[in-house]
């Protein structure tokens, strides 16, 4: 089969790669159907993070179910599926308590290699979320957004959820990539009245808006933190989805929120280190991590993509084929995409 493989910082390729099998009797294998580029992708891509030469890539998809091992229940070859990339077991603690991204049965290194053709899938029976009916009753646009529930819609809605966004409030959102512009999403399908965005790029923007955003503020830094405060009459924002994960985006969540206020951080931390002092004399709790991707889809965010409520796959502004993955990432990495998409057994 056809795969990806990081070869070195700036470098993907297509190689042939043996078939996944069963390996698990709780794995599941995946005839992949649609892909994509994450933002966290870039890391490694760039050189920013490490990762072992010639491993898979990707973590995000759609796809059908090809065979199951014998104690998946839930599924069966035929299914048409999002493929989280959590693997939750739906019976630990954690995934018990609603957070799957920290499912204490999941299997190391499980969530790559999802841009190829085949994907073996573990914890299959319970973190595999179905669609009804099969890729050729849906439009386009509709499967994009089911792939966008494998990961960055989900995402999103997890920095809402964690920040506790209640209907009236006012939401600042950092961070105009695919997951910050799912936050925009999260917070108006969460009730919020004003939602500020983040963002300095026109075309970023301008999907922020249609998506829910009512201000936008595109400076950074102090600046950016006097304009929010302008925005509310000094009082600052009741929640904030911080969907960067830099220093100066962490920095300025905490300096734009009023007394009591919750920051939902969602961006991958790029800092080792933090300085909580600011949050204990503004009352200011900080929640947020991995997404619980599975719990989210199944309770709430599958069906309003069904019902039209929310339509996420428009962060898919260029789409490639799987022998373009190259070109994907460029895309991606030179800002001339939002997010990549990947057809692969369109």
């Amino acid at each position: 089969m056809k795969a990806a493989k990081f070869i070195q910082p700036g470098e993907i390729r297509i190689e042939d790669a043996p078939m996944p099998t069963i390996e698990k009797p709780t794995d599941a294998i995946i005839k992949m159907v649609r892909a994509s580029v994450c933002g966290s992708d870039l890391w490694w891509y760039r050189g920013i993070s490490e990762r072992e030469h010639g491993s898979g890539t990707g973590h995000e998809g759609i796809g059908i179910v090809e065979s199951v091992g014998s104690a998946v229940k839930n599924v069966q070859p035929g299914d048409f599926v999002i493929t989280p990339f959590t693997h939750g077991c739906g019976h630990c603690a954690a995934c018990l308590a609603g957070f799957d991204g920290n499912c204490m049965n999941r299997e190391p290194g499980i969530n790559n290699g999802y841009q190829a053709q085949y994907l073996r899938f573990s914890n299959a029976s319970w973190a595999l979320v179905k669609i009804p009916g099969q890729p050729a009753d849906y439009s386009d646009d509709m499967l994009n957004s089911f792939v966008t529930l494998s990961d960055v819609m989900a995402t999103g809605y997890h920095a809402a959820a964690t920040a506790e966004v209640k209907p009236g409030a006012t939401v600042a959102v950092m961070g105009d990539g695919a997951v910050g512009l799912c936050g925009v999403i999260s917070a108006k399908l969460r009730g919020a009245t004003r939602i500020i965005a983040m963002s300095r790029h026109a075309d970023r923007q301008k999907l922020a808006r249609e998506f829910g955003a009512t201000e936008i503020v595109p400076e950074r830094g102090d600046e950016a933190v006097q304009h929010v405060l302008d925005l509310t009459d000094g009082t600052g924002v009741d929640t904030v989805l911080e969907c960067v994960g830099t220093e100066q985006s962490v920095d300025t969540a905490t300096k734009i929120v009023r007394p009591g206020a919750v920051i939902g951080r969602v961006g991958i931390p790029q800092k080792a280190e933090m300085n909580t002092n600011e949050l204990f004399y503004n009352n200011t709790g900080l929640r947020g991590g991995i997404a619980s991707v599975t719990t989210y889809d199944q309770a709430e965010l599958l069906q309003a993509v069904l019902d039209g409520k929310i339509n996420p796959g428009k962060v898919f502004t260029q789409q490639f084929s799987l022998d373009e993955i190259q070109a994907a990432y460029e895309a991606m990495d030179h800002r001339q995409a939002i997010k990549s998409l990947l057809l692969i057994d369109a």
